[in-house]
């Protein structure tokens, strides 16, 4: 199974890196990214498809694994990466720079302060009522960072109005380093590994965990910072993207029958990176010359399909640990 996900990533890859709305054949792309070729085809391939799509692969795997961690910490299946507020705070920060006229590494810069800010804000207010309290207050805080960017989207230019929306909706045309959303994919998972007993033991319940010695408190914050880390390296990198980190980590456990984290945390990282590299590839094609916002076609892809696997695992036999 894991042998069939590799070869589903490869060609959603594949896919992305060789088929486009340019017009480049299929001879000349695979050309291009051996070096040679002409050098307008080589620049489309290479500096657009290919940024691109080692982005969404990189977006897509920390949102996968954010899901994971946050569905293990909550013991909840609805827990979702945006969950915690850091979405909307990146959002608030970003909106904010654009609104002053800031270029793309400001504006980067804008929606990673909102990012810590607001991660700072929940785990101030939340601390010390456990679990629900955290939960709860990263719910009022995105509900009020929603109210921020409906404020700043009423404030703002005609001409800055599209770009805004744009962004909020998704979009990986911002992703000319792909490499720091590669990088977090990679720490996510060895960090999701590491933590695989850990997660197993939240997974069971509190008195379990509390039975098997382990340390509620450290356990707990370290998942919860570090999946409002990867959450806003996502948001930075491609703005805000929902459904991935609540849909593949279901699609892991039922592909594979299992709630083992070990094998859970990198079945979901590769549907995830494989999931929004096939949206933003759709994204890319579908309306051309016009693209598409790539967090809206995740939303129409991952609504129904979140429905067939909520509809599956309801009829399906209980998942083993």
């Amino acid at each position: 199974r894991f042998l069939l996900l590799a070869a589903f990533a490869i060609l959603a890859v594949a896919a992305s890196l060789l088929h486009g709305s340019s017009g480049i054949s299929l001879h000349d792309a695979l050309a291009a990214l051996a070096g040679g070729g002409d050098e307008m085809t080589r620049s489309i391939v290479l500096d657009v498809r290919l940024p691109r799509t080692l982005a969404a692969v990189g977006v897509g795997s920390v949102l996968a694994l954010a899901g994971v961690l946050l569905q293990a910490l909550f013991r909840n299946p609805l827990a979702d990466p945006y969950v915690l507020g850091v979405s909307g705070g990146a959002a608030v920060g970003a909106l904010l720079a654009l609104i002053a006229g800031a270029g793309a590494v400001a504006t980067r810069s804008g929606a990673f302060a909102g990012a810590i800010i607001t991660i700072g804000l929940v785990a101030v207010a939340g601390r010390g009522g456990g679990m629900t309290r955290l939960l709860l207050t990263g719910v009022i805080v995105a509900s009020a960072c929603g109210a921020c960017v409906a404020v700043l989207l009423a404030l703002a230019d005609s001409g800055q109005l599209r770009g805004m929306v744009f962004w909020l909706a998704g979009d990986l045309g911002w992703s000319n380093d792909p490499w720091t959303s590669g990088l977090a994919a990679l720490a996510a998972l060895a960090l999701a590994l590491a933590f695989a007993r850990p997660l197993n033991v939240l997974a069971a319940g509190e008195l379990r965990a509390q039975s098997a010695g382990l340390d509620l408190t450290f356990s707990r914050w370290t998942i919860f910072l570090a999946s409002a880390a990867l959450t806003s390296t996502a948001v930075i990198t491609a703005g805000t993207v929902g459904f991935v980190g609540l849909v593949t980590p279901h699609a892991a456990r039922l592909a594979f029958r299992t709630g083992d984290h070990r094998i859970v945390a990198p079945a979901a990282a590769l549907l995830g990176g494989s999931f929004v590299t096939l949206a933003d590839h759709a994204a890319r094609t579908i309306a051309a010359p016009r693209q598409l916002p790539v967090g809206a076609i995740l939303a129409l892809i991952g609504a129904p399909l979140f429905l067939v696997l909520l509809r599956s695992a309801v009829s399906a036999p209980r998942v083993r640990r």
